[in-house]
Protein backbone atom coordinates (compact mmCIF):
# COMPACT_ATOMS: atom_id res chain seq x y z
CA UNK A 1 0.00 0.00 0.00
CA UNK A 2 1.23 3.49 -0.90
CA UNK A 3 1.27 6.17 1.75
CA UNK A 4 0.22 8.86 -0.75
CA UNK A 5 -1.00 8.26 -4.27
CA UNK A 6 -1.40 11.18 -6.67
CA UNK A 7 -3.98 10.32 -9.30
CA UNK A 8 -3.90 12.25 -12.58
CA UNK A 9 -6.45 11.34 -15.27
CA UNK A 10 -5.22 12.53 -18.66
CA UNK A 11 -6.46 12.94 -22.20
CA UNK A 12 -4.14 14.79 -24.61
CA UNK A 13 -2.26 16.87 -22.03
CA UNK A 14 1.21 16.72 -23.62
CA UNK A 15 1.79 20.45 -23.14
CA UNK A 16 1.37 20.39 -19.37
CA UNK A 17 1.72 16.87 -17.99
CA UNK A 18 5.50 17.03 -17.48
CA UNK A 19 5.18 20.13 -15.28
CA UNK A 20 2.28 18.64 -13.33
CA UNK A 21 4.18 15.42 -12.56
CA UNK A 22 7.37 17.31 -11.71
CA UNK A 23 5.53 19.71 -9.37
CA UNK A 24 3.83 16.93 -7.43
CA UNK A 25 7.08 14.94 -7.15
CA UNK A 26 8.75 18.04 -5.71
CA UNK A 27 5.96 18.90 -3.26
CA UNK A 28 5.17 15.30 -2.21
CA UNK A 29 8.46 13.38 -2.57
CA UNK A 30 7.06 10.36 -0.72
CA UNK A 31 4.08 10.05 -3.08
CA UNK A 32 3.65 7.73 -6.04
CA UNK A 33 2.42 9.67 -9.07
CA UNK A 34 -0.05 7.73 -11.21
CA UNK A 35 -1.01 9.02 -14.64
CA UNK A 36 -3.92 7.19 -16.24
CA UNK A 37 -3.96 7.84 -19.97
CA UNK A 38 -7.43 7.88 -21.54
CA UNK A 39 -6.69 7.21 -25.23
CA UNK A 40 -4.38 10.19 -25.75
CA UNK A 41 -2.95 10.63 -29.24
CA UNK A 42 -0.31 13.28 -28.52
CA UNK A 43 2.25 11.25 -26.55
CA UNK A 44 1.01 12.26 -23.09
CA UNK A 45 1.85 8.82 -21.70
CA UNK A 46 5.51 8.85 -22.80
CA UNK A 47 6.07 12.37 -21.49
CA UNK A 48 4.55 11.43 -18.13
CA UNK A 49 6.66 8.27 -17.92
CA UNK A 50 9.87 10.21 -18.60
CA UNK A 51 8.88 12.72 -15.92
CA UNK A 52 8.78 9.92 -13.35
CA UNK A 53 5.11 8.94 -13.22
CA UNK A 54 3.69 5.43 -13.17
CA UNK A 55 1.62 5.33 -16.36
CA UNK A 56 -1.43 3.14 -16.74
CA UNK A 57 -4.26 3.07 -19.25
CA UNK A 58 -8.04 3.22 -19.29
CA UNK A 59 -9.50 2.64 -22.75
CA UNK A 60 -13.13 3.46 -21.93
CA UNK A 61 -13.44 7.14 -22.77
CA UNK A 62 -14.57 9.49 -20.05
CA UNK A 63 -13.21 10.92 -16.81
CA UNK A 64 -15.64 8.91 -14.69
CA UNK A 65 -14.41 5.69 -16.29
CA UNK A 66 -10.80 6.66 -15.55
CA UNK A 67 -11.52 7.43 -11.91
CA UNK A 68 -13.39 4.15 -11.52
CA UNK A 69 -10.30 2.31 -12.75
CA UNK A 70 -7.98 4.31 -10.48
CA UNK A 71 -10.07 3.68 -7.38
CA UNK A 72 -10.21 -0.05 -8.11
CA UNK A 73 -6.52 -0.47 -8.87
CA UNK A 74 -4.72 1.59 -6.24
CA UNK A 75 -4.47 1.12 -2.49
CA UNK A 76 -3.17 4.08 -0.49
CA UNK A 77 -3.54 5.74 2.88
CA UNK A 78 -4.25 9.03 1.14
CA UNK A 79 -5.24 9.81 -2.45
CA UNK A 80 -4.74 13.17 -4.16
CA UNK A 81 -6.67 13.69 -7.39
CA UNK A 82 -5.73 16.47 -9.80
CA UNK A 83 -6.10 17.23 -13.49
CA UNK A 84 -3.23 17.06 -15.93
CA UNK A 85 -3.80 20.56 -17.34
CA UNK A 86 -1.72 22.47 -14.75
CA UNK A 87 -4.66 24.52 -13.48
CA UNK A 88 -4.21 23.32 -9.87
CA UNK A 89 -0.98 24.30 -8.07
CA UNK A 90 0.63 21.26 -6.44
CA UNK A 91 1.68 23.24 -3.34
CA UNK A 92 -1.80 23.01 -1.83
CA UNK A 93 -1.64 19.21 -1.80
CA UNK A 94 0.49 19.26 1.36
CA UNK A 95 -2.32 20.77 3.45
CA UNK A 96 -4.89 18.48 1.83
CA UNK A 97 -2.83 15.37 2.61
CA UNK A 98 -2.30 16.51 6.19
CA UNK A 99 -6.05 16.73 6.73
CA UNK A 100 -6.59 13.18 5.48
CA UNK A 101 -3.69 11.57 7.33
CA UNK A 102 -3.84 13.51 10.61
CA UNK A 103 -7.46 14.67 10.94
CA UNK A 104 -9.19 11.61 9.44
CA UNK A 105 -10.97 13.75 6.85
CA UNK A 106 -12.69 11.58 4.22
CA UNK A 107 -12.70 14.13 1.39
CA UNK A 108 -10.81 17.41 1.11
CA UNK A 109 -12.18 19.76 -1.53
CA UNK A 110 -9.82 22.10 -3.36
CA UNK A 111 -11.97 25.24 -3.36
CA UNK A 112 -11.29 27.36 -6.47
CA UNK A 113 -14.44 29.44 -6.26
CA UNK A 114 -13.38 31.28 -3.08
CA UNK A 115 -10.13 32.50 -4.62
CA UNK A 116 -9.06 33.18 -8.21
CA UNK A 117 -11.40 31.06 -10.31
CA UNK A 118 -13.77 33.77 -11.47
CA UNK A 119 -10.85 36.03 -12.43
CA UNK A 120 -8.73 33.38 -14.16
CA UNK A 121 -11.46 31.45 -15.96
CA UNK A 122 -12.38 33.30 -19.15
CA UNK A 123 -15.49 31.20 -19.90
CA UNK A 124 -18.52 33.01 -18.41
CA UNK A 125 -20.89 30.06 -18.77
CA UNK A 126 -18.45 27.88 -16.78
CA UNK A 127 -18.40 30.48 -14.01
CA UNK A 128 -22.17 30.84 -13.76
CA UNK A 129 -22.63 27.07 -14.10
CA UNK A 130 -20.24 26.33 -11.21
CA UNK A 131 -21.98 28.88 -8.98
CA UNK A 132 -25.43 27.47 -9.87
CA UNK A 133 -24.41 23.85 -9.21
CA UNK A 134 -22.83 24.80 -5.87
CA UNK A 135 -25.99 26.63 -4.77
CA UNK A 136 -28.33 23.86 -5.91
CA UNK A 137 -26.48 21.00 -4.21
CA UNK A 138 -25.85 22.84 -0.96
CA UNK A 139 -29.56 23.70 -0.78
CA UNK A 140 -30.87 20.29 -1.79
CA UNK A 141 -28.51 18.27 0.38
CA UNK A 142 -27.99 20.69 3.29
CA UNK A 143 -24.22 20.73 2.98
CA UNK A 144 -21.50 23.38 2.77
CA UNK A 145 -19.13 22.21 0.04
CA UNK A 146 -17.56 25.34 -1.41
CA UNK A 147 -16.68 23.96 -4.86
CA UNK A 148 -18.80 21.10 -6.14
CA UNK A 149 -17.10 20.54 -9.50
CA UNK A 150 -13.44 20.98 -8.65
CA UNK A 151 -11.10 18.27 -9.90
CA UNK A 152 -8.58 18.87 -7.09
CA UNK A 153 -9.42 16.68 -4.11
CA UNK A 154 -7.87 14.41 -1.50
CA UNK A 155 -9.52 11.24 -0.21
CA UNK A 156 -9.15 8.69 2.52
CA UNK A 157 -8.96 4.96 1.80
CA UNK A 158 -12.40 4.64 3.39
CA UNK A 159 -13.95 7.05 0.89
CA UNK A 160 -12.30 5.62 -2.19
CA UNK A 161 -13.14 1.98 -1.48
CA UNK A 162 -16.75 2.69 -0.52
CA UNK A 163 -17.61 5.14 -3.31
CA UNK A 164 -19.73 3.57 -6.09
CA UNK A 165 -18.67 5.29 -9.33
CA UNK A 166 -21.64 5.47 -11.69
CA UNK A 167 -20.95 8.52 -13.85
CA UNK A 168 -18.87 8.11 -17.00
CA UNK A 169 -17.79 11.68 -17.66
CA UNK A 170 -17.17 15.06 -16.06
CA UNK A 171 -20.23 14.79 -13.83
CA UNK A 172 -18.16 12.48 -11.58
CA UNK A 173 -17.17 15.39 -9.28
CA UNK A 174 -20.82 16.22 -8.67
CA UNK A 175 -21.49 12.58 -7.82
CA UNK A 176 -18.59 12.57 -5.33
CA UNK A 177 -19.88 15.69 -3.58
CA UNK A 178 -23.44 14.39 -3.24
CA UNK A 179 -22.24 10.96 -2.07
CA UNK A 180 -20.12 12.55 0.65
CA UNK A 181 -22.99 14.77 1.80
CA UNK A 182 -25.54 11.95 1.87
CA UNK A 183 -23.30 9.43 3.64
CA UNK A 184 -22.23 11.91 6.33
CA UNK A 185 -18.59 11.73 5.28
CA UNK A 186 -16.15 14.12 6.97
CA UNK A 187 -15.57 16.84 4.37
CA UNK A 188 -13.35 19.92 4.64
CA UNK A 189 -12.51 22.68 2.17
CA UNK A 190 -9.08 24.08 1.35
CA UNK A 191 -9.00 27.36 -0.55
CA UNK A 192 -6.63 26.98 -3.51
CA UNK A 193 -5.43 29.27 -6.24
CA UNK A 194 -6.65 28.49 -9.73
CA UNK A 195 -4.88 29.33 -12.96
CA UNK A 196 -6.41 29.07 -16.39
CA UNK A 197 -5.01 26.68 -18.96
CA UNK A 198 -1.84 27.84 -20.73
CA UNK A 199 -2.12 29.04 -24.32
CA UNK A 200 -2.57 26.16 -26.74
CA UNK A 201 -4.06 23.83 -24.13
CA UNK A 202 -7.72 23.11 -24.82
CA UNK A 203 -10.39 22.16 -22.30
CA UNK A 204 -12.16 18.84 -22.89
CA UNK A 205 -15.25 20.15 -21.10
CA UNK A 206 -18.15 21.10 -23.35
CA UNK A 207 -20.01 23.87 -21.53
CA UNK A 208 -23.54 23.01 -22.62
CA UNK A 209 -23.32 19.26 -23.26
CA UNK A 210 -21.46 18.45 -20.04
CA UNK A 211 -23.44 21.09 -18.15
CA UNK A 212 -26.66 19.30 -19.09
CA UNK A 213 -25.14 16.00 -17.93
CA UNK A 214 -24.32 17.58 -14.57
CA UNK A 215 -27.90 18.88 -14.19
CA UNK A 216 -29.29 15.44 -15.03
CA UNK A 217 -26.92 13.89 -12.49
CA UNK A 218 -28.12 16.28 -9.78
CA UNK A 219 -31.77 15.45 -10.51
CA UNK A 220 -31.05 11.71 -10.64
CA UNK A 221 -29.14 11.75 -7.37
CA UNK A 222 -31.75 13.99 -5.73
CA UNK A 223 -34.39 11.40 -6.65
CA UNK A 224 -32.15 8.58 -5.37
CA UNK A 225 -30.90 10.17 -2.15
CA UNK A 226 -33.97 12.27 -1.27
CA UNK A 227 -36.93 10.20 -2.54
CA UNK A 228 -39.31 11.40 0.16
CA UNK A 229 -38.75 15.03 -0.80
CA UNK A 230 -38.60 14.38 -4.56
CA UNK A 231 -41.82 12.37 -4.77
CA UNK A 232 -43.45 14.53 -2.09
CA UNK A 233 -42.96 17.63 -4.25
CA UNK A 234 -44.28 15.75 -7.28
CA UNK A 235 -47.29 14.58 -5.29
CA UNK A 236 -48.02 18.10 -4.05
CA UNK A 237 -47.90 19.60 -7.54
CA UNK A 238 -50.15 16.89 -8.98
CA UNK A 239 -52.61 17.17 -6.10
CA UNK A 240 -52.88 20.94 -6.53
CA UNK A 241 -53.45 20.57 -10.28
CA UNK A 242 -56.02 17.82 -9.83
CA UNK A 243 -58.03 19.62 -7.17
CA UNK A 244 -57.69 22.96 -8.96
CA UNK A 245 -59.25 21.68 -12.20
CA UNK A 246 -61.87 19.65 -10.32
CA UNK A 247 -63.27 22.63 -8.38
CA UNK A 248 -65.23 24.08 -11.37
CA UNK A 249 -66.69 20.63 -12.06
CA UNK A 250 -67.84 20.30 -8.43
CA UNK A 251 -69.30 23.82 -8.42
CA UNK A 252 -71.31 23.03 -11.56
CA UNK A 253 -72.59 19.86 -9.90
CA UNK A 254 -73.62 21.72 -6.74
CA UNK A 255 -75.44 24.37 -8.76
CA UNK A 256 -77.16 22.18 -11.36
CA UNK A 257 -76.99 18.64 -10.04
CA UNK A 258 -75.30 17.63 -13.30
CA UNK A 259 -71.73 16.79 -14.32
CA UNK A 260 -71.23 18.53 -17.63
CA UNK A 261 -67.51 17.94 -18.07
CA UNK A 262 -66.89 14.24 -17.66
CA UNK A 263 -63.47 14.26 -19.44
CA UNK A 264 -62.19 16.89 -17.00
CA UNK A 265 -63.54 14.89 -14.07
CA UNK A 266 -61.87 11.68 -15.22
CA UNK A 267 -58.53 13.39 -15.85
CA UNK A 268 -58.64 15.07 -12.44
CA UNK A 269 -59.36 11.76 -10.74
CA UNK A 270 -56.39 10.11 -12.46
CA UNK A 271 -54.12 13.05 -11.57
CA UNK A 272 -55.15 12.88 -7.91
CA UNK A 273 -54.67 9.10 -7.93
CA UNK A 274 -51.19 9.60 -9.41
CA UNK A 275 -50.41 12.12 -6.65
CA UNK A 276 -51.40 9.57 -3.99
CA UNK A 277 -49.27 6.86 -5.64
CA UNK A 278 -46.35 9.29 -5.86
CA UNK A 279 -46.60 10.12 -2.16
CA UNK A 280 -46.63 6.45 -1.11
CA UNK A 281 -43.73 5.74 -3.53
CA UNK A 282 -41.68 8.40 -1.75
CA UNK A 283 -42.45 6.87 1.65
CA UNK A 284 -41.49 3.37 0.50
CA UNK A 285 -38.29 4.50 -1.20
CA UNK A 286 -37.37 6.57 1.87
CA UNK A 287 -37.57 3.41 3.99
CA UNK A 288 -35.45 1.47 1.47
CA UNK A 289 -32.90 4.29 1.40
CA UNK A 290 -32.66 4.25 5.20
CA UNK A 291 -31.97 0.53 5.10
CA UNK A 292 -29.30 1.17 2.45
CA UNK A 293 -27.70 3.72 4.78
CA UNK A 294 -27.49 1.09 7.50
CA UNK A 295 -25.97 -1.40 5.06
CA UNK A 296 -23.46 1.22 3.94
CA UNK A 297 -22.31 1.77 7.52
CA UNK A 298 -21.73 -1.96 7.84
CA UNK A 299 -19.82 -1.87 4.54
CA UNK A 300 -17.55 0.80 6.05
CA UNK A 301 -16.64 -1.59 8.84
CA UNK A 302 -15.51 -4.15 6.26
CA UNK A 303 -13.51 -1.55 4.35
CA UNK A 304 -11.81 -0.53 7.61
CA UNK A 305 -10.87 -4.16 8.28
CA UNK A 306 -9.42 -4.43 4.77
CA UNK A 307 -7.42 -1.26 5.39
CA UNK A 308 -6.02 -2.58 8.65
CA UNK A 309 -4.94 -5.82 6.96
CA UNK A 310 -3.15 -3.92 4.18
CA UNK A 311 -1.36 -1.78 6.75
Amino acid sequence: MDKIAVLIPCYNESQTIEKVVTDFRRVLPEAVIYVYDNNSTDGTDEIARKAGAVVRYEHQQGKGNVIRRMFRDIDAQCYVMADGDDTYPAEFAVEMVEKVLNRNVDMVVGDRLSSTYFQENKRPFHNSGNALVRYAINKLFQTDIKDIMTGYRAFSYLFVKSFPVVSKGFEIETEMSIHAADKNMFVENVVIEYRDRPAGSESKLNTFQDGWKVIRTILRLFRTYKPKTFFGLMSTVLMILGIGFMIPVLLDYLNTGLVERYPTLFVCCFVILTAIISWFSGQILHTIRWKNRQDFEMRLHQVKLDYDRLM
